[in-house]
């Protein structure tokens, strides 16, 4: 049996992909454990999750942008993570672009689930993207994360057809359904080994 993933989750919002991987983590799928989860906004629904299942959780000072953090408070919730034992960063609807504290601190450690087939539709919003774009299909990506913003080497896709009549709610509805069912299987993979971790130099 191969150690078990340390994971270190960030989110910034309901939590939807977290508990799908809190989940599966319970059934006995994935080989992980879970050091802490961690949030850019004291309120966020992802930390209530995380507390509902007694993890630990942590959740970063405001800070003055919307897009990234100060310096020192992404070196603040690095150290958090680090300390926590986390070994490896799930970025579980994350909105902030991370910065070199990060990036520097778990070197090709750390994965996005990002809701388009990268590199389609990077950024914000990306089923409504798809959506003026007038695709036939959309769906998510994870990927290793990088200093562009979704950027990063793919790790796994899965497709979701746009349908007639829709419209962002349910588009994006349908494309969160795949994700919690992607995130968990690159986890899982990763946890037994079939999937190899990237070097790092």
């Amino acid at each position: 049996m191969t150690r078990p993933l340390q994971l270190g989750i960030l989110g910034s919002g309901r939590g939807s992909n977290f508990v799908a991987v809190a989940q599966a983590l319970a059934r006995g799928e994935i080989n992980a454990t879970i050091r802490l989860v961690a949030s850019d906004i004291e309120g966020a629904h992802i930390l209530e999750e995380a507390r509902l299942r007694q993890l630990p959780v942590y959740s970063c000072r405001r800070g003055a942008f919307k897009t990234k953090l100060e310096p020192e408070i992404e070196s603040d919730l690095a150290l958090a993570l680090k300390n926590a034992g986390a070994e490896l960063l799930v970025l579980a609807g994350y909105m902030r672009v991370l910065k070199a504290p990060l990036l520097e601190a778990f070197p090709g450690r750390i994965l996005n689930i990002h809701p388009s087939l990268l590199p389609a539709f990077p950024g914000l919003k990306a089923w409504e993207q798809a959506l003026h774009a007038g695709v036939r299909e959309t769906g998510c990506t994870v990927h290793w994360v990088d200093a562009t913003v979704d950027g990063g080497p793919v790790i796994d896709q899965a497709r979701v057809p746009i349908l007639p009549g829709d419209n962002p709610q349910s588009l994006h509805h349908r494309i969160q359904e795949t994700e919690h069912k992607l995130l968990p299987s690159v986890l899982a993979r990763l946890g037994n080994g079939t999937l190899p971790l990237p070097a790092v130099e």
